[in-house]
């Protein structure tokens, strides 16, 4: 049996990671050799992100295609959308619902874990898929120098960008900064914070889901990123800022989640 295009591309694509629930490759589209022909402002020769939900042998096959399916769907639909209301956020190269798999644009950089110190994304416990690009020259010292921002900077990025996309009623579910780009100044876009890997986001515009994402990203910063409180308080206000009036009612739900998160950690 002939083999799909997509399952020829799959072959062809470098592995960079893998969770729980799909895989993560490097590849282009297009082959180098017609990289001329799809010159002059098209995609084709540059070099995707390709996310593969992989079939689950545990599954009956019609489940596990039809989860497939809506999965995918629902992370493009998650994407499209925040692309609509201006959150920064990987474009859409190609979707193939039915072999499961996404392909997203390169982002040239850094995870904001990894310049902010945090240790190598492989490090990560869950069940994710590390979709960073890593792939800019690492400089010495203070990685944010090669970005010409700095740790106040990146804060108010991201709280910015996490604002947007609550504004558009879509929550994350894995808010942490391995799930978050630092474009580098090299690339066309110039620097620029963006989210990534949309698996679990979902949409809602409930007050408690949006503060849960912000609890579950100070959670992430504070085992993740040492003495990190001035970090997420900054990334707070500038969420604040682009919030306006939203962000009463988010703050205080916030502070009740906080609450009810150290009950959990008494109790056990």
């Amino acid at each position: 049996m002939n083999s799909s295009p997509t399952q020829n591309l799959l072959a062809s694509a470098i592995p960079i990671s893998q969770g729980a629930e799909a895989k993560v490759y490097k590849v282009r589209l297009h082959p180098a050799s017609d990289a001329a022909s799809h010159a002059g402002g098209s995609h084709g020769a540059d070099p995707v992100l390709l996310k593969h939900r992989f079939h689950k042998q545990y599954r009956h096959p019609t489940l596990d295609t039809s989860l497939t399916k809506a999965r995918i769907a629902g992370e493009a639909r998650a994407i499209i959308k925040c692309m609509r209301s201006g959150v920064n956020v990987p474009g859409i190269r190609m979707v193939d619902a039915a072999e499961g798999v996404l392909a997203l644009e390169w982002i040239p950089g850094n995870s904001i874990r990894y310049l902010l110190g945090g240790g190598a994304e492989d490090e990560d416990e869950g069940e994710g898929e590390d979709e960073t690009c890593e792939d800019a020259p690492e400089a010495e010292g203070d990685p944010l120098q090669e970005f010409g921002v700095t740790q106040d900077d990146v804060m108010q990025l991201i709280g910015t960008e996490i604002a947007k996309m609550h504004q558009a009623d879509i929550i994350h579910g894995d808010l942490t900064t391995s799930n978050m780009m630092l474009r580098h100044p090299s690339s066309p876009k110039r620097v620029q914070l963006v989210l990534i890997d949309f698996g679990l986001a979902y949409t809602s515009a409930l007050v408690e889901d949006k503060a849960v994402d912000l609890y579950v990203l100070e959670r992430a910063f504070s085992s993740t990123h040492p003495a990190s409180e001035p970090l997420f308080a900054s990334v707070l206000k500038a969420y604040q800022v682009r919030s306006g009036r939203d962000w009463s009612a988010i703050g205080r739900r916030l502070d009740d989640v906080r609450l009810r998160g150290r009950k959990r950690s008494m109790v056990g």
